[in-house]
């Protein structure tokens, strides 16, 4: 009999309202994107400070790190924490699927450099492109295929500035040098949002224009961006489940 694989998010941000009320929190909107029939996911607010025990470690599949309004270069405690624990997930070989904050901290854990865009924040759609040559990992060949330049949502202001040794670019920007990177077949790094829906991003643009991050115009061309050019949230949803299911 199969054993059911089993999987951890590791959230990084706090549930905001409009999560919460249209898709009971993010936690659901990652196992809707990423889930399948017979898994079991379990949820780690590290944002709270609360991290799975060392000795659960073993017992799960794989890991994903979501997105985070912090910076992944602060020092807060849970961010030194949580990149203690990549660093021993990565020791262990587990596969981790880091998403937007998730994908700067897994380089920084992993002794590559983040900091501020120089370009600014990105919000709204991006078109991405395929490095020419990608690493062999099989998880990679919807990459190999069509569409060749996917469209991916993006939110975010901070950027991988520096690669650890041995990773490898998969993907970039006209805005973001390393738009993914993987390292070795367990390690993963989108700086897009492959689990966002339109609505949440339109949420995230309001509140940043209402907060004064962003101005309001800004928010607007954000917001009519993704109404011009669907994300191609299918395809990374494919991408993501065989990484992490390593298929």
């Amino acid at each position: 009999m199969e054993v059911e694989k089993r999987f951890a998010l590791l959230l990084a941000a706090p549930d905001s309202d409009y999560v919460t009320k249209m898709y009971g929190g993010y936690f659901d909107v990652f196992v809707e994107a990423f889930g399948e029939e017979g898994e079991m996911w379990d949820l780690f607010r590290v944002v709270e400070g609360e991290f799975p025990d060392s000795e659960e470690l073993a017992k799960y599949d794989g890991y994903v790190v979501s997105g985070s309004p912090a910076d992944a270069y602060g020092d807060d405690l849970w961010i030194l924490g949580l990149c203690f624990l990549l660093q021993t997930l990565d020791a262990m070989k587990k596969k981790i699927l880091g998403v937007c904050f998730g994908h700067q901290l897994l380089c920084r854990a992993l002794g590559g450099r983040v900091g501020r865009a120089c370009t600014g924040w990105d919000v709204g759609i991006r078109k991405l492109r395929m490095a020419e040559s990608l690493p062999p990992h099989k998880y990679l060949d919807e990459l190999r295929e069509l569409p060749p330049s996917p469209h991916i949502i993006e939110c975010h202001q901070d950027e991988v500035l520096e690669l650890p040794a041995g990773a490898d670019v998969i993907a970039f920007s006209e805005k973001t040098a390393v738009e993914m990177f993987s390292l070795g077949d367990h390690i993963l790094g989108i700086q897009g949002h492959p689990e966002y829906t339109k609505g949440i991003l339109y949420n995230l643009a309001d509140r940043l224009a209402g907060g004064g991050a962003i101005d309001s115009r800004f928010a607007e061309e954000a917001k009519a961006s993704v109404e011009a050019t669907e994300p191609d949230r299918k395809f990374w949803e494919t991408v993501c489940r065989a990484f992490l299911k390593g298929r």
